[in-house]
């Protein structure tokens, strides 16, 4: 500063003083460290905020120009040079990563708030995908701004490229995106200057190995990168619509992104055709959104009523980048996920082949996704989001028989993703219980169709192998498709176990047999139903002219009260009521929670009843019309549909008491318990 006094002038060193301390107060963080061998002039020199500050004062005139050049080193624009000395990435623990980010916002003005639920207030999409969501009503201008900025961390969920996941470095189905907002209030200098100052300050990414893309016809943003933040233009690129023109859905707030990639190999050069998407040299890991526009469903853009700002960065791979691992499952987000799969499955992560390796990720990245869901309420279902849940839990099932373990694990790796969610979730903690028991429930089902499918494929292998005649043995197509219709074998299940003992799928064979399946279940639907012309169950379906109301649970509750018994069938002929303990009975309700056996999908199995008492469940079962007749209690033991799916059959056991038709019950599926 006496340096700037002799030659400015003391007055203006003491304002620019001031304005310097504000301005460091709030928003120089760990790039301070750039100089920690110079004096205290040159620490300060070091950071461009300084040459900002003066810029940016109203005293400033030209007599203090060159001595505060002289003294920062960098011009007195909004400039940030890529030329600074910046020391390595320091390595930072994802929660320091998460911090820093959060926290470099909130003295930027912005105002933390929570992840939303995974479950959105949206039904355009199925799940949270982009922290944008919880702001779509302010930025169509539907719902008025609680604060002018905002920052967050969001739990997301993506699964169109699941086979992606443990294959590529940085696919997932559950990530993190750290995100900051502006509604109306700044726009496009301020995010890109601050994402240069985050990026290479805060993180200490070296300058020189940023990259930088912009939309096709956004000449302002390349303005910017190039002229105010000074990044030369051979590490800008240009790109049309599919890369870099943002939206949430197929609806909704829109606009031109700007993407921050980093460079693993800079020894490559940086010549007119290098690509951005090499994933081998590139990670793209900050996307700015400057959302301008709306579509509609017809695909007009209108503009919005003000310029919105939404940006994400993703935690895993900014976390990948400064822990110098390999692939984002290797950070500390995930790898004590896979680790204690590997732990259970006896398997040595940095010795194993990579076959098990990329199962082992998978197994990591699907359990974080499924802890998460249920936290928020999703339950496994065959339908809509509950079957997002069922397909990734199967997947981590499946992978650990790939591996060797037919015990029940997922509870115990889920216990690790559980401990790694405060500082993203920490209700995910509180419903801990909840979140393993139905993990362990749904494993024990799908364990068992495994078991009943395993052997089947078995014997198909093997007749595979015995007719091969000298040549590659192949599973028949329709095979393949029964093990997928009958037992819920996912395909790629039935290819892994055949590739593994030298048998090839006859994929033509099962999408004939698939498209075979859907011709019939379009032609049933136009056709008359058989199955309610005879029988005990067809004369019950012709009586009662009502279909069973499936409840499901995947609202949470797993117990169902005041559920009317509307069919009773023993030994498949209808009877008014039922009072012989041990006795077989078939019992059809107007609404029920439990799953019937379809598709490949195990039916639950559980309990009826009626009264004060519900032996064998943690739940107390009581008629929910406070009937007075004795206790009456049955054991579910499986659920099929009938009457061409219109009825579900629950062939129960009965235990105690006596059960006729009109008497309501509670209906409860049974969660495995430890």
């Amino acid at each position: 500063m006496k340096q700037l006094a002799d030659q400015a002038g003391p007055n203006t060193a003491k304002m620019v003083a001031r304005q310097l301390s504000t301005y460091l107060v709030r928003s120089i963080y760990p790039a301070m460290h750039s100089a920690q061998r110079a004096g205290p002039t040159q620490q300060l020199a070091a950071h461009p905020g300084f040459a900002r500050c003066i810029g940016r004062s109203r005293r400033y005139s030209q007599n203090v120009a060159p001595a505060a050049a002289a003294l920062a080193g960098v011009t007195t624009t909004e400039q940030v040079s890529p030329a600074t000395s910046v020391p390595a990435a320091p390595k930072l623990s994802g929660a320091e990563v998460r911090e820093r980010f959060l926290s470099f916002f909130e003295s930027k003005g912005h105002t933390r708030l929570p992840s939303s639920s995974l479950v959105p207030d949206d039904p355009t999409v199925l799940l949270t995908i982009a922290g944008m969501l919880q702001f779509k009503p302010v930025f169509l201008g539907q719902a008025p701004r609680k604060v002018p900025r905002a920052t967050t961390t969001q739990k997301c969920v993506r699964t169109n490229d699941i086979e992606n996941v443990g294959v590529t470095a940085r696919h997932h189905t559950f990530f993190e995106m750290l995100g900051n907002f502006s509604f109306g209030d700044y726009f496009k200098q301020e995010a890109i200057c601050w994402a240069w100052e985050l990026s290479t300050r805060v993180f200490g990414l070296p300058a020189e190995r940023v990259w930088v893309s912009v939309y096709e016809d956004d000449a302002e943003s390349l303005a910017i990168w190039r002229d105010v933040v000074g990044v030369p233009a051979k590490r800008i690129k240009t790109m049309g619509a599919e890369d870099n023109f943002w939206a949430s859905g197929p609806t909704g707030p829109c606009g031109p992104c700007s993407e921050l990639y980093y460079d693993f190999h800079p020894e490559h050069g940086t010549g007119p055709n290098v690509s951005l998407e090499d994933d081998s040299r590139f990670i793209e890991f900050y996307n700015l959104v400057f959302m301008e526009l709306n579509r509609d469903a017809a695909g007009n853009l209108t503009p919005l009523a003000a310029k919105n700002i939404d940006t994400g960065m993703g935690l895993e791979r900014m976390s990948q980048i400064l822990q110098a691992v390999p692939n984002n499952y290797e950070t500390d987000l995930i790898f004590p996920i896979v680790a204690k799969a590997a732990e259970l499955l006896g398997i040595d992560y940095a010795t194993a082949p990579p076959a098990q390796r990329t199962a082992l990720k998978v197994i990591g990245d699907h359990v974080r996704a499924v802890v998460y869901l249920i936290s928020d309420g999703v339950l496994p279902s065959n339908v809509g989001r509950g079957y997002v849940v069922r397909r990734l839990l199967r997947r981590v099932i499946m992978k650990g028989r790939l591996l060797g373990i037919n015990d029940p694990f997922t509870a115990q790796v889920a216990a690790v993703a559980i401990g790694l969610s405060d500082g993203c979730d920490s209700q995910v903690a509180a419903n801990a219980a909840r979140i393993t028991a139905e993990m362990a429930r749904e494993e024990a089902a799908f364990g068992a169709t495994l078991s009943k499918g395993q052997k089947l494929l078995d014997e198909m292998l093997a007749k595979a192998q015995n007719t091969a005649g000298g040549g590659t043995p192949v599973l028949a197509g329709a095979g393949a498709f029964l093990l997928y219709d009958s037992f819920g074998f996912p395909l790629e299940l039935t290819q892994e176990l055949a590739e593994a003992v030298g048998v090839t799928v006859d994929l033509e064979g099962f999408e004939a047999a698939m498209a075979a399946q859907r011709a019939r279940s379009s032609s049933s639907r136009e056709s008359i139903d058989m199955t309610t012309s005879g029988g005990g169950l067809g004369q019950l379906a012709q009586q009662l002219h009502l279909s069973t109301f499936f409840k499901g649970y995947d609202d949470g509750q797993l117990q169902l009260e005041g559920c009317q018994v509307v069919g009773l069938l023993v030994d498949g002929q209808p009877v008014d009521e039922v009072t012989k303990e041990g006795v077989k009975v078939d019992v059809v309700l107007d609404s029920t929670p439990f799953y019937a056996e379809s598709g490949g999908q195990v039916a639950d199995t559980g309990y009826l009843s009626s009264g004060s008492s519900t032996s064998g469940s943690s739940t107390t079962a009581a008629s929910s019309c406070g009937s007075s007749e004795p206790d009456v209690q049955l054991l579910v033991l499986d659920v099929h549909k009938g009457a061409g799916g219109k009825l579900f059959v629950h062939c129960a056991s009965l235990q105690r008491g006596r059960l006729r038709v009109g008497q309501q019950v509670t209906s409860l599926p049974r969660v495995l318990r430890k």
